[in-house]
């Protein structure tokens, strides 16, 4: 017989969409992180709401405001995520076969331009394991599987992850031939104020190192602006201006040049992360030491 007086456990669908909607913003963002439909998401916190008799979300004009008790709830959900995605890590490495899939995430200039010579050897030598790959300037969350590696260039923070530093990236200040031909090179610090800077658009990464190592950029001193690290690479390589890239990157791209010798430019740390519990699943480790490899390789030719 049934309790009337008994609830309805609330399926991990459920949760999970609630998660994604509180971590994302909105129903249409939680829908692209979890490869589902927008109306889907939002049936899924109906459900949810129904199934707790509580209301998590005010709906207004502007979208979903979480209320005081979706706030207090998120953290609960997400440490069960994490639980979960710990255990499903420990069963799947239990079998110690090399099959499965494992997710890198790293920069977009490391998954565009240093990846794809490492991912052609690990593909030759474990073509039972899939990969994926996420290029994001953004620290997605290991222990939400968000990503089983991720390559880093800074020391990580978050507990329960294993670091192993990989080396020093060495940057520089680089234009193309065409440009340096039509525009003259610049010879010191002081010469990038009369030329054509590319730089960050939101992001001040650029305008923050500039800063410690005093030289004074501003947002208004680049005359192209995007967020995206790709395009100021390839805006670069097209003669539009100047900009700051991995030694070796400019030395192995034809046309490309050193420029500016006298600016110091703080060498970026690569460091090569995962779960903590990554040596219990083969496929992981593997795929990990063979980026440490690789990764270790093209760290030293700078």
């Amino acid at each position: 017989m049934n309790d009337s007086n008994s609830t309805i456990e609330p399926d991990w669908f459920l949760w999970r969409s609630f998660l994604a909607v509180m971590d994302h913003g909105s129903l249409s963002a939680a829908a692209r992180q979890l490869g589902a439909s927008q109306p889907t998401i939002g049936r899924h916190i109906e459900e949810l709401e129904t199934a707790l008799n509580a209301v998590l979300f005010d709906r207004t004009g502007r979208g979903l405001k979480p209320t005081a008790m979706a706030h207090q709830l998120v953290d609960p959900v997400r440490q069960a995520k994490s639980a979960l995605a710990e255990a499903q890590l420990a069963v799947t490495g239990a079998t110690q076969v090399l099959e499965g899939s494992v997710r890198i995430t790293a920069s977009q200039i490391i998954s565009h331009h240093i990846l794809p010579k490492i991912l052609k050897r690990a593909r030759a030598e474990y073509p039972a394991i899939s990969i994926e790959i996420v290029p994001s300037d953004a620290a997605e969350n290991l222990l939400l599987r968000e990503a089983d590696i991720a390559i880093r260039m800074f020391r990580p923070g978050q507990l329960d992850v294993v670091g192993k530093k990989i080396g020093d990236v060495p940057l520089h200040a680089c234009a193309h031939e065409s440009y340096l031909a039509k525009n003259g090179t610049p010879q010191k610090p002081d010469d990038l104020y009369e030329h054509e800077i590319i730089g960050l658009d939101r992001q001040d990464d650029i305008i923050r190192v500039a800063k410690m190592i005093g030289f004074a950029l501003q947002r208004d001193d680049f005359k192209l602006r995007t967020d995206s690290q790709t395009l100021i690479w390839e805006l670069v390589k097209q003669g539009l201006g100047i900009s700051f890239a991995q030694k070796s990157l400019i030395e192995q791209t034809d046309g490309m040049v050193h420029i500016v010798p006298d600016l110091k430019i703080p060498p970026m740390e690569m460091w090569l992360v995962a779960h903590r519990e990554v040596h219990k699943a083969k496929r992981i480790r593997v795929i990990y030491d063979l980026l440490a490899e690789e990764l270790s390789a093209y760290t030293a030719q700078n």
